[in-house]
């Protein structure tokens, strides 16, 4: 890449992040995020590539429409790097507005491989989140450690999965937050789904939690997005803004219908007393290594 592409990238960068910082969320069209990953140095087989690494998802832990894997990285704002992180347990709690019947559960998710974090594509998506989250001023949540220079970034890659005996909820929680400091959703591709599936709403604060996306108040709804387009990709500030999601519906009844998504969950490192504070590690991966260099107005 020469110069100017590079200045180009960072220029449509910083627009979307004054958008996002005016509006407390933002969404970029799929074509548009992929002309910013080739400028952060994906190829044509990278975007194709990641669009096929949801198809050996195993069984989620606890979701039976769902199949999923997850991983940890670390945004080293200090040494300028993003770095895997080592295997962790994961968990919401309803003190973090995540109403849920596994709301407070330890769960082990199977960790995401080579195939998807060595992916350019993806490595792009990583520093994309890390330009938006830094220096943004927000609401800040307890018992998150704010002085920390550096964010803990939990990815989920999810496929939702729609039977003809099963539906599939992106959000079976209904209203809530994902506990974190900035919410970043990026579609990979769906089959079989409705126009009107999986739509994402957001709500002021005052919307009591665990509502179904349906039943809201209508006026504390600030908000909708819906990804329907390969990296379709919506950011949120998290603490500041609770979300809900209607339901993934299959076109074709009798068919099964999917919704492949990669979820970046970006806080600052749990303090004592923070539900994830005793699986909050910031150790690199001994078996899994990757590395890539924040971009350059990120690092300090």
């Amino acid at each position: 890449m020469n110069t100017n592409d590079f200045d180009q990238v960072i220029a449509e960068l910083t627009r979307i992040k004054k958008e996002y910082v005016e509006q407390r969320s933002a969404f970029v069209p799929g074509e548009r995020m992929a002309d910013l990953l080739k400028g952060l140095g994906a190829t044509d087989a990278d975007l194709a590539q990641l669009q096929r690494v949801s198809d050996d998802l195993p069984d989620d832990p606890t979701l039976p429409f769902r199949q999923s894997k997850n991983g940890r990285f670390h945004f080293d704002v200090k040494n300028g790097t993003v770095d895997r992180g080592e295997f962790q347990p994961f968990a919401l709690s309803a003190d973090e507005d995540f109403v849920r019947h596994d709301s407070g559960k330890k769960r082990e998710f199977a960790e995401v491989g080579d195939d998807l974090q060595l992916n350019r594509a993806f490595q792009g998506l990583l520093l994309f989140k890390a330009f938006m989250v830094q220096d943004v001023e927000i609401a800040h949540r307890p018992k998150l450690d704010y002085d920390y220079p550096g964010w803990v970034c939990t990815l989920f890659n999810l496929r939702t999965v729609t039977t003809p005996e099963l539906v599939g909820e992106p959000a079976l929680e209904g209203v809530h937050s994902d506990g974190v400091d900035h919410t970043m959703t990026t579609l990979l591709g769906s089959e079989n789904m409705t126009a009107d599936s999986a739509i994402t709403f957001l709500h002021d604060m005052q919307q009591i939690n665990a509502v179904r996306w349906d039943e809201v108040e209508p006026e504390l709804v600030v908000g909708q997005y819906q990804h329907r387009h390969f990296l379709d990709t919506m950011l949120v500030v998290d603490h500041e803004r609770k979300h809900s999601l209607s339901p993934v519906v299959a076109a074709d009844p009798q068919q099964t219908s999917t919704r492949d998504m990669l979820i970046f969950f970006t806080r600052k490192p749990a303090m004592e007393g923070h539900i994830s504070h005793t699986h909050d590690s910031l150790a690199c991966h001994s078996a899994l290594p990757m590395s890539v260099e924040l971009l350059p107005s990120v690092a300090v």
